[in-house]
């Protein structure tokens, strides 16, 4: 997940959320430099963008470096792609060169 540049934190609202300590630790282990903030505004712009129709890619099909066969368990949308994989249908999962799982729809490995 890549930080994009969008507000200044000094024009951001301040709002305070709880989250248990598990959590947060997790988020900062997994945050890396980036800080644990900064990959949560991360993880709520990409489901907001997801939810309302606004996604844009944040792979290509270079950055794929093997897909299995699977069946999606919810609505998953592809990352190549943005085409909507509704739950219980065919999709396939593509390791990245970062060693991440992503939801890829049949018909973006086709061509």
């Amino acid at each position: 997940m890549h930080t994009i540049a969008r507000t200044p934190t000094t024009e951001m609202e301040v709002t305070s959320i709880r989250l248990e300590r598990e959590l947060k630790d997790k988020l900062k282990e997994l945050s890396g430099n980036q800080g644990y903030q900064a990959l949560i505004r991360d993880i709520l712009w990409n489901y907001v963008q997801q939810k309302s129709g606004e996604w844009k890619p944040r792979f290509s099909r270079a950055d794929i470096r093997a897909t299995i066969a699977a069946t999606s368990e919810q609505q998953e949308r592809c990352v190549l792609t943005g085409e909507l994989i509704q739950a219980q249908q065919p999709m396939l999962l593509g390791l990245t060169k970062t060693g991440d799982m992503v939801p890829l729809s049949i018909e973006s490995q086709k061509g």
